[in-house]
């Protein structure tokens, strides 16, 4: 029975995320499985992805294939790096507290990578809020000239006599 490292779909038209599966080859992609071992959300950024990496890796030790996105995401997350590590500390060519310290170098590196990118995200939809903010005062500003405009037209012809006409007398005004 070939076991596949597989994705597995999820939610609505459009806004789909996957459980991350062991499952038999021949069975259908959203059918029976053997081990829901991870979930992958793409609608977020950056992607959620949560993995149970001991399973995973057991997984790939016994023989488990994952499909290319899978793999992309296993590589991503750190799974066939530290496959590879327990690769080498089985064959004798590294201890296992150095292939641990080089893996916990690696997801360090990685997780400021990604809070990194987190940050800069949230800078630039503040620096994209502060010019929608500016355009709209700019915006508010002129239809306020505008107004302030359109009144001191209206109340200009009231105070001046129109063409042709003599100058209405004032009155005198009372003591």
């Amino acid at each position: 029975m070939p076991a596949k490292i597989r994705l597995q779909r999820y939610g609505k038209k459009g806004y789909a995320y996957y459980h991350i599966v062991v499952a038999d080859a021949r069975a259908p992609r959203d059918g029976k499985f053997i081990e829901k071992i991870g979930s992958y959300n793409p609608n977020t950024n950056p992607a959620t992805i949560e993995i149970d990496r001991e399973k995973a890796v057991q997984w790939l030790k016994n023989g488990a294939q994952p499909t290319d996105t899978t793999r992309a995401i296993l590589s991503y997350r750190g799974v066939l790096y530290k496959h590879h590590l327990q690769q080498g500390v089985t064959k004798g060519k590294i201890t296992q507290e150095a292939a641990d310290a080089q893996f916990a170098a690696w997801e360090a590196e990685k997780q400021s990578k990604i809070g990194n990118k987190v940050s800069s995200l949230a800078d630039a939809k503040r620096e994209e809020s502060k010019k929608r903010m500016a355009a709209e005062a700019q915006v508010r500003e002129a239809r306020a000239e505008a107004v302030r405009a359109k009144l001191a037209a209206a109340e200009a012809p009231a105070e001046a006599p129109a063409e042709g006409e003599a100058p209405a007398e004032e009155a005198p005004a009372a003591e």
